[in-house]
């Protein structure tokens, strides 16, 4: 019994569909910019609109899913936080690092819709999610706010990490390139501070590309300055 609880088979549902083709940029936890628009599109066993009877009545929903781009066949009690600088350890289940003996994380994303493709099948419209394009989906499960909700949690070491936000900068002409429903959710986004924590060089140009653009930017004394959104090559 031991040696067969050892391994536990899992098996892909969806993948995510997301303006974010690398790390960089994504947002730190899901719902911190709600404007962020993605789509969920299910594998072809799982495309049975039955599966998803019941699921519009809800508002939000728990996605479960795959670190597919940190997997290891090793794993470390401690992990190093970006939010704390990269200088400090904490326990491994103390934080959201993707460095775990299962690569599995978890988000909290607002259901807006459910669509039909002719080609897809069913499709989830979902906003507010914190997870690469391609990313594997795992489950699906619906939020519960009488039970999912706790206003009297505490947030341990991660609680004062909440840091001021940026001051941005964002040309018109450069904002005028993206398409009118990303210009909002990015310009949120960039006041957030993609930077990881340790990286602090006033003359560092920082980039990460975003819906089809590269984004380039530069960040001194709480301000973040926009200097290039150039459209991405297919």
């Amino acid at each position: 019994m031991e040696a067969n609880a050892a391994k536990v088979e899992m098996r892909k549902i969806a993948v995510i569909r997301s303006d974010f083709p690398t790390k960089f940029g994504i947002p730190r936890q899901s719902g911190l910019e709600e404007g962020l628009i993605s789509r969920i599109v299910f594998e072809k066993e799982y495309r049975n609109p039955d599966a998803l009877r019941g699921l519009s009545g809800f508002s939000h929903i728990w996605l479960i899913w795959l670190f597919s781009e940190t997997t290891r066949d090793t794993w470390s009690p401690t992990v190093r936080p970006p939010r704390l600088g990269g200088n400090k350890r904490m326990g491994v289940f103390a934080t959201r690092s993707p460095f775990r003996p299962n690569p599995v994380g978890l988000s909290c994303v607002r259901l807006e819709r459910v669509e039909t493709d002719p080609n897809l099948g069913p499709v989830l419209i979902v906003s507010g999610a914190d997870l690469m394009d391609g990313t594997p989906i795992l489950d699906i499960k619906p939020y519960l706010p009488f039970t999912d909700c706790r206003p009297e949690a505490t947030g341990g070491f991660a609680e004062p990490l909440r840091q001021k936000e940026l001051q941005v900068d964002f040309p018109e002409e450069l904002l005028g390139l993206l398409p009118p429903e990303k210009r909002e959710p990015l310009r949120r986004l960039l006041a957030q501070d993609p930077r990881p924590s340790y990286q602090k060089d006033p003359e560092r140009v920082y980039g990460f590309p975003f819906g089809g653009f590269e984004i380039r930017f530069t960040v001194a004394e709480g301000r973040l300055s926009v200097c290039q959104v150039q459209k991405q090559e297919k």
